[in-house]
């Protein structure tokens, strides 16, 4: 088996010698070997695809000289691996008749010396017979949601997740995602036309002119919602391109970066649920073609579909609606309708949210009071937390769980939940809740325990954008429990305390383990804790105060999360933004509470 890293690479010719190919994709945890070959400051997916060929059984690696990393990949397989077949193609960067023909000898150079190491021979007529069976273009399905992936390689964990969330993949143009679709018109030259439409590709950002990509990123508007624009940490030239599109396209656009670790599912996950949710959104905000043609036509779940030119059916259709509708009321006056539900039961929703240092649950009756509430520190097993707070919160409401008509989890712990009917991310969660405790919020900032998020409404509390800050706990509950270890001090006394600051110090650093020695620094220099922790919240306010930058600032703002329990970082940021923030009586449950709405309104629909 040859494992590859680019789509420029002709896999074909492997497989016209009878040899089966493997884009490699690494799902790693760490990069503990591959650091003692390579400088551990190297490319995250370059480390991992170097973990990959170790633990894996490749004949060989064939690779382009696409940037610098990938040429130290290929140094060191070269060293490590003397018996492995490992390539790289000297791959050009315009596509012009010269640059075809340079990439034609580099593929030739390639065969000829693959044959010598395997004793194979390639075959033109059976990669014929393969390119002859790859000149179909796949049919994508067009779903209630379609998505785009763009950038650097996209691993298959966003692929499934994007799947499971209902939503169709349209087109994927990141480095190894676009299809292996060949247009050939004469055979006779086969390897120069076969190189020809390798170039004919979407080029990669690489690449010299990027009109084509270009071009069809403007027409990727009429087919897609949203877009996925994935980058590898520290990819410079692809954030160039990121920044480049999202400037440019009127679309929703979500920028994941991740360092291709395992340990990044779970914030891949959130954020990719949640873009989807606000997709969703805005899509059931957009009225189809028959609803505008026949905005009286009574649509209902009957409706034949919005095809506006079927005006028949519709019409139909909504004469079927009325007529049902009118056999209801005439049996409502009678008395003669029974509700599936006696009158006489109540509704109980539970909303739990599991997070990362507290769990949280509220219950919520059929009128949308809060019934009662739950906070329990987080454990090292986020389901048996969640037993706990169930079973806290029940009792403080007087009920049985047999009595609770759903339940709903949020948080990042949301799906080990095994006792939740069904889960929804913290995101859209917060926005519920966020609405439902003051209406006029139209930006949340929420500071958990390991993470911060900067979320805008729209008036009807439904989310538009978000950004997070997941990557370290800098600025977070983490980060202050910390400091207050540091310090010696009840983290809870920190806010207070900070208020009687005198002197105006700086910490530079917001890494909470270098922030820890500047802080470890300021005792030794006989600070007072007044003074340092006031430095800390000023941090903390600079760096929320950067998120609400990238999200839009939008008044009126609301704080979230176990932070807002703080005077002191509650103060810092108020002085940053110029507002004062909404600060609810109970902020760590925000998220339990729009988990138990999303509950509610599943229940009346």
């Amino acid at each position: 088996m040859i494992g590859y890293t680019c789509k420029y690479v002709p896999t074909e010719l492997f497989e016209a010698m009878g040899v089966e190919t493997k884009r490699i994709d690494p799902n790693v945890t760490n990069y503990d070997k591959a650091e003692t070959m390579m400088h551990a400051n190297l490319c995250s997916y370059i480390k991992g695809v170097l973990e990959d060929v170790m633990s894996s059984n490749y004949e060989g690696v064939v690779l382009t000289n696409c940037c610098d990393s990938t040429k130290r990949l290929y140094d060191t397989l070269r060293k490590e691996f003397p018996d492995k077949f490992v390539y790289i193609l000297d791959l050009p960067r315009k596509n012009t008749e010269d640059a075809v023909k340079l990439y034609e000898n580099s593929i030739m150079s390639m065969i000829k010396h693959y044959e010598e190491f395997s004793g194979r021979v390639f075959d033109k007529d059976k990669l014929k017979q393969i390119l002859q069976s790859k000149n179909k273009k796949k049919e994508y399905k067009r779903g209630r949601i379609n998505i785009g992936i763009v950038g650097a390689r996209c691993n298959d964990g966003i692929m499934d997740v994007i799947k499971k969330s209902g939503a169709e993949i349209a087109f994927n143009i990141s480095c190894t995602g676009d299809e292996r679709i060949f247009d050939i018109k004469n055979y006779d030259n086969l390897l120069n036309e076969y190189v020809k439409e390798l170039f004919a590709k979407i080029p990669c950002v690489r690449m010299v002119d990027l009109n084509k990509r270009k071009e069809f990123m403007t027409r990727s508007k009429d087919v897609v919602d949203g877009i996925i624009y994935h980058t590898v940490k520290f990819c410079d030239i692809y954030s160039y391109d990121y920044v480049e599109i999202k400037n440019k396209l009127n679309i929703p656009i979500l920028k994941v970066e991740t360092d291709y670790t395992k340990q990044c599912e779970g914030q891949i996950k959130t954020r990719v649920e949640a873009f989807i949710e606000s997709l969703n959104v805005i899509k059931s905000d957009e009225k189809s073609d028959c609803e505008k043609k026949y905005p009286d036509c009574g649509r209902s779940s009957m409706c034949v579909g919005c095809d506006a030119d079927r005006e028949k059916n519709i019409i139909e259709s909504r004469n079927r609606y009325n007529d049902i509708k009118s056999d209801v009321e005439k049996e409502k006056s009678l008395g003669e309708v029974k509700s599936n539900m006696s009158s006489d039961k109540k509704i109980y929703v539970l909303g739990i949210d599991s997070g990362s240092t507290s769990t949280n649950a509220v219950i919520l009756d059929g009128k949308r009071k809060i019934v009662a509430s739950d906070v329990v520190r987080t454990g090292a097993k986020s389901s048996e937390s969640a037993r706990r707070a169930l079973e806290n919160v029940l009792r403080k409401a007087g009920i049985d769980k047999e009595e609770l008509s759903l339940i709903v989890s949020t948080g990042y712990g949301r799906v080990s939940i095994d006792f939740a009917d069904k889960n929804v991310t913290e995101i859209s969660c917060h926005g519920k809740g966020a609405h439902y405790l003051n209406p006029d919020v139209r930006t949340i900032i929420d500071i958990g325990g390991q993470d911060s998020k900067a979320i805008r409404l729209n008036d009807k509390g439904e989310v538009i954008d978000f950004v997070m800050n997941d990557k370290c706990a800098a600025g977070t509950g983490r980060f202050l429990e910390m400091m207050a270890r540091t310090l010696e001090i009840d983290i809870k006394d920190m806010g207070p305390i900070s208020l009687n600051w005198k002197e105006d110090i700086k910490i530079s650093s917001m890494c909470s383990v270098f922030a820890e020695s500047e802080v470890i620094s300021l005792i030794a220099e006989n600070k007072e804790k007044p003074d340092i922790i006031h430095a800390l919240n000023n941090s903390i306010a600079g760096k929320t105060n950067a998120l609400l930058g990238r999200v839009g600032r939008e008044s009126k703002f609301m704080m979230s999360g176990g932070v807002a329990q703080n005077i002191g970082v509650v103060k810092a940021l108020e002085e940053k933004i110029g507002e004062e923030l909404f600060i609810p009586e109970e902020p760590e449950i925000v998220g339990a509470i729009g988990a138990a709405i999303y509950g509610l309104e599943s229940i009346n629909n």
